[in-house]
C-alpha cells in the first residue's frame, strides 16, 4: 500500500511541476496537469490534497472547473490571453521552422476553441 501512495505522490508532484511549467510553456496543458496533481495528491495524502486545493491558484482557476461547473469569463480570458502571448513569442522565435510554427498554431487554435466553446462559462462570484 505504501508503494501505491508513493507513486501517487511522485506523479502528483511531477504533474504539479509540469503544470506550473505549462503556464509559461504553452505546449504543456496546465489545467489537466493540475487536475491530475489534485487527483494524485488526494490519493497519496489527505494533507497534500488539502494544501493543493487550498492554494489561491487552484481556488481561482480550477476549483469551479473541477467541480464540473465551468470557469468564469475572466479566468478563461486570462488563460487564453497568457497562452496567446507566450505562443506568439514562440511563433516569432521559430521563424525558420515552418513545421514547428504550424504545430504551435494548431495547439493555440485547439486551446482557444476548447476554452471558448467546450468549457462552460459561469457568472463571476459576488465578493
Amino acid at each position: 500500500m505504501q508503494i501505491k501512495r508513493l507513486l501517487y505522490l511522485v506523479t502528483g508532484i511531477l504533474a504539479g511541476v509540469l503544470g506550473t511549467i505549462g503556464i509559461f510553456l504553452p505546449i504543456l496543458p496546465t489545467v489537466p496537469l493540475y487536475l491530475l496533481a489534485a487527483f494524485c495528491f488526494a490519493r497519496s495524502s489527505e494533507k497534500l490534497h488539502t494544501w493543493f486545493t487550498g492554494t489561491r491558484l487552484y481556488r481561482e482557476n480550477l476549483e469551479s472547473y473541477a467541480q464540473g461547473q465551468g470557469m468564469t469569463r475572466r479566468t478563461k480570458v486570462r488563460i487564453m490571453a497568457t497562452t496567446t502571448v507566450v505562443m506568439t513569442a514562440g511563433f516569432v522565435m521559430m521563424d525558420q521552422l515552418l513545421a514547428a510554427r504550424v504545430l504551435l498554431a494548431c495547439v493555440w487554435l485547439f486551446h482557444v476553441l476548447y476554452f471558448g466553446f467546450r468549457v462552460k462559462t459561469i457568472p463571476e462570484p459576488h465578493a
